[in-house]
């Protein structure tokens, strides 16, 4: 694991992997963090992954300590990050005959778990030593791979403290960067110099912000972000025309119903509901050119589309295409930008979401170098809608799986991964789930929690509402200043909007973790109108027959069109 650069190890001890937890804490370079939850661990995990593009262990006991990572490794898998799960499991003599947590085929299912498939790239039981060699090399590879990686090495209790046979060869971790062949580059130029195109910027394109921005400047043409890419490009930038999907802003639609770009440059997005709501508003005349380093996800949310393929690293491609655009007829056209709704007036005396984010964007923000989580539900909408970044990679939301108490626990990663303070917007209903706080104030990380407490599960109270439906999204009034004084973390409650910038200004100079619980109107409309009007245009439509491959074959062979699962629930809940 050191050898692979494995700086942070985030899990939840047990008997069965004592070895292995005992290994991982004496190491001179790995840090533990012991947690409270494994599914809090593997979200950590995965912030930390991300913040500092490199691999990052989570470890947990055998049993549940297994099936309780799995929700926050099956986001890591989604969001590309690098996580490596150590875990442990009944030594071969003991299983099938009742042992305590027994991890074997009789209890669990083999396949996906200890094997690759969706869940992770690569899987496997360490049932002898002799196997370290070639599991070493396939961790090297896979680390090594452009994107995400996910891995599971589940070791018998037995086998932990077997002696190697031999030292092991040094890992070395070399990022393989791939681009585009010059027949490809050279049939994007001919594509693009058609006339007017648009960029689509999604978070596969995090790590080529510079060259994003230089392909903007050279030919003016507009950049829209995917949720997930918010901030990758600068949101102040007068060609810079909002965000798609939930949460998003009118004015991409404005740009595409005014401009009309010929086509549409998708860099490291899949596209999917989140992003799109599979909106078919949002698709120019002549289609797609898709650039995504995972040749699976091309084509599939809109396949009947034209959509031409390019397997490519973001930044290598366009550090390709760059030279044969120098010339390009620059785009004088005056763009809409994301627009600022008027704040209406309060109706009670409970604070507006409207005024909190007004105010996270002027101390947090502007304020400070934070990265900026928002969980799913309203805090996602209200955050992705109405903050605005200057600066690429301050905002992460989870738009694949997007499991409420992704960001109350990544937020920890979030800090450690990148060095300093990092923030999560979430709801009392998250806050409730998972929160890891105890976890923040035992390794006094600088994490503060931006809590939206409204008692409810507000996305589906107003969604349900919105649809004509009704149930109980109800909950107590939960007082989380005294749950986390309870845990001694620091804590401020806010009653009403006067209080609020000092309350965050106190929370960004705290050196430990901090809640701030604001009681908030739970009867202002979060924008999450696309969603709520996808789910029930779908209540009606009928299924449309699955098209034969449409567009153009990737590296010259027949590409092989896909189509999402549906999906019938309230987004992020």
């Amino acid at each position: 694991m050191e050898d692979l650069g494995v700086v942070w190890a985030f899990g939840v001890s047990g008997g069965a992997m004592a070895t292995q937890w005992d290994a991982l804490s004496n190491s001179r370079q790995i840090q533990v963090i012991h947690c409270r939850h494994e599914s809090g661990a593997a979200f950590a995990a995965l912030e930390a992954s991300l913040v500092s593009n490199s691999p990052v262990v989570v470890f947990s006991t055998a049993g549940p300590g297994i099936t309780n990572t799995l929700t926050g490794l099956f986001a890591a898998r989604g969001e590309g990050a690098k996580v490596i799960h150590l875990s442990a499991c009944t030594s071969t003599s003991q299983r099938e005959r009742w042992a305590i947590q027994e991890t074997s085929p009789r209890t669990l299912p083999t396949d996906g778990l200890f094997s690759s498939g969706a869940l992770y790239n690569y899987a496997t039981i360490v049932d002898c030593p002799e196997q370290l060699p070639q599991i070493a090399r396939r961790l090297t590879q896979g680390v090594s791979q452009p994107g995400g990686f996910t891995a599971h090495l589940s070791t018998p209790t037995g086998v932990q403290s077997l002696p190697m046979p031999k030292e092991l060869p040094r890992a070395t971790v070399t990022e393989n960067k791939i681009a585009a062949t010059d027949s490809v580059i050279s049939h994007c130029v001919q594509l693009l110099s058609e006339g007017p195109f648009a960029i689509w910027v999604g978070y596969g394109a995090r790590l080529a912000t510079q060259e994003v921005m230089q392909l903007a400047e050279v030919t003016g043409a507009a950049v829209m972000c995917s949720p997930r890419a918010k901030g990758l490009f600068r949101e102040d930038h007068p060609q810079f025309v909002g965000v798609t999907g939930l949460g998003g802003h009118s004015s991409v639609l404005n740009y595409l119903n005014t401009v009309k770009p010929l086509r549409t440059l998708v860099l490291g997005t899949r596209m999917g509901e989140p992003t799109s709501f599979w909106s078919t508003d949002l698709v120019p005349s002549r289609g797609f050119i898709q650039v995504d380093i995972d040749p699976s996800v091309i084509g599939v949310s809109y396949p009947t589309v034209p959509t031409y393929p390019v397997q490519a690293d973001i930044g290598t491609f366009l550090r390709q295409l760059l030279p044969y655009l120098s010339h390009y007829p620059r785009s004088i056209v005056n763009l809409p930008n994301p627009e600022r709704e008027p704040i209406a007036e309060a109706t009670s005396t409970l604070v507006r979401p409207e005024i909190l984010m007004e105010t996270i964007q002027k101390v947090i923000v502007e304020g400070s170098n934070a990265v900026v989580l928002a969980e799913s539900g309203n805090s996602f909408t209200w955050s992705t809608h109405l903050l605005r970044f200057s600066e690429s990679n301050r905002y992460r939301v989870s738009t694949g799986v997007g499991s409420m108490g992704h960001a109350t626990t990544g937020v920890l990663g979030a800090a450690l991964g990148q060095g300093h303070k990092a923030v999560a917007i979430v709801g009392d209903g998250s806050m409730l789930m998972n929160s890891e706080v105890s976890t923040a104030v035992k390794y006094q990380i600088p994490a503060v929690w931006i809590v939206l407490n409204d008692a409810r599960y507000n996305m589906c109270y107003q969604g349900m509402a919105m649809l004509g439906l009704k149930a109980d999204a109800l909950m107590p009034q939960t007082d989380f200043t005294m749950i986390a004084q309870g845990m001694g973390a620091e804590s401020i409650q806010v009653l009403e909007e006067s209080q609020l910038e000092s309350a965050l200004q106190k929370a960004m100079a705290a050196n430990g973790p901090i809640v701030v619980d604001v009681k908030i109107d739970p009867s202002r409309h979060a924008p999450s109108k696309g969603r709520t009007k996808s789910l029930a245009n779908r209540s009606t439509e009928k299924a449309e027959p699955k098209p034969e491959s449409i567009g153009y074959p990737l590296d010259e062979a027949t590409s092989t069109n896909g189509s999402s699962k549906e999906q019938v629930s309230f987004p992020m809940t």
